[in-house]
C-alpha cells in the first residue's frame, strides 16, 4: 500500500523535475516492509533497496539493467571502432610537402594582412600626433 502511495506521488515529483536544473536531493528514500525504496525525483525511477550490515545496498531492476547493458555494449562498439580506426594510421606521419606548403602559405597571407593592419594603425597614430611648434 505504502508503495503504491509512493510510486503516484512519484510521478507527481518526477513530472516538474524532469524539465528543472538537477536538485541537490535526487533521491528520497522510504521505508517498507520489504525493504526501502529509493526514488530518483527526477527521473521517476524507483529501486528497491535492503540494509545489509548498516550499508545501504540497491539492485537494478530487470528494465534499468537492461538499459544498462545496452548502454555498455554501444560504448564498447564505439571504443572497438574508435581502436581500429586508429590501428589503420601510421602513427607519426609527417605532413606532405604540399601540406606544409600549403600551411605555410596561409600562414604568408595571415601575417601580411595582419602586418597591414598594424600599419594602417601605425599610420593613423602619426597623422593623429600633435605637429611641433614651428613658430
Amino acid at each position: 500500500m505504502k508503495v503504491l502511495a509512493l510510486a503516484t506521488s512519484a510521478l507527481f515529483v518526477a513530472g516538474p523535475a524532469l524539465t528543472q536544473q538537477p536538485q541537490p536531493n535526487r533521491f528520497q528514500l522510504e521505508r517498507t516492509e520489504s525493504g526501502i525504496v529509493r526514488l530518483d525525483t527526477q527521473t521517476g525511477a524507483m529501486t528497491l533497496c535492503h540494509d545489509e550490515n548498516g550499508t545501504l545496498a540497491c539492485r537494478m531492476q530487470p528494465d534499468e539493467r537492461a538499459a544498462y547493458e545496452q548502454e555498455l555494449d554501444r560504448l564498447e562498439k564505439r571504443v572497438t571502432a574508435l581502436e581500429e580506426r586508429l590501428s589503420h594510421t601510421p602513427p607519426n606521419t609527417l605532413p606532405s610537402d604540399e601540406e606544409v606548403d600549403r600551411s605555410l602559405s596561409i600562414m604568408e597571407r595571415f601575417m601580411r594582412r595582419f602586418m597591414a593592419i598594424v600599419g594602417e594603425f601605425i599610420d593613423e597614430r602619426e597623422d593623429n600626433k600633435p605637429q611641433p611648434n614651428r613658430t
